[in-house]
């Protein structure tokens, strides 16, 4: 397991020190000033402005939710099974970046709500496919009104909210690309 306070200095060469060929990532300098401008505060941390709204974001799923039936976990795998419908659950799982032993609770639950489906896949007995019931399409219908009132909610022109997201999604990228071994 990954502890930071053992963690050799060597290991963290391509993530603090920029290559010259890549001048997307920021430039020593600005790495000090960063160092020198109460780096250590909670306020100035990235980590902690994204955890805080990803908290915040969450928690205005619920009321939106609840009158489907549906917890924020159970949305975002609807979400992928409408893009998708029948994928395995270690492919759901990779999308939402967890184990897919985290997910099978979810799954059981959404079965026995009559939400989707659990088969075995033909290719591989051990893994499981998941499938939309017609129960589970029919709540397409009614999530496309929840993105409106949370685009309302943010108060931030969507386009603004769109470069945002994608921003956000390159700097997810960046991350993963860039974890220690």
């Amino acid at each position: 397991m990954w502890n930071p306070l053992n963690i050799e200095p060597q290991s963290f060469k391509r993530v603090i020190m920029p290559s010259t060929a890549d001048r997307s990532r920021p430039e020593k300098k600005e790495v000090e000033r960063m160092s020198d401008n109460n780096a250590l505060l909670l306020d100035n941390q990235l980590c902690f402005a994204l955890y805080s709204t990803s908290l915040a974001m969450t928690q205005m799923y619920k009321p939106l939710l609840e009158p489907l039936g549906l917890t924020y976990p159970q949305y975002l795998v609807l979400l992928i099974l409408w893009e998708q419908d029948g994928i395995g659950l270690k492919d759901i799982g990779e999308r939402l970046g967890q184990k897919s032993g985290a997910l099978t609770p979810v799954i059981k639950r959404m079965e026995q709500e009559g939400l989707v489906n659990r088969t075995r896949q033909l290719h591989d007995e051990r893994s499981l496919s998941v499938r939309l019931t017609p129960k589970g399409q029919q709540l397409k219908a009614e999530a496309v009104k929840i993105n409106q009132c949370l685009i309302e909610a943010c108060g931030i022109p969507s386009r603004e909210l769109m470069e945002m997201k994608d921003k956000i999604m390159t700097l997810r990228k960046s991350l993963l690309k860039n974890q220690p071994e």
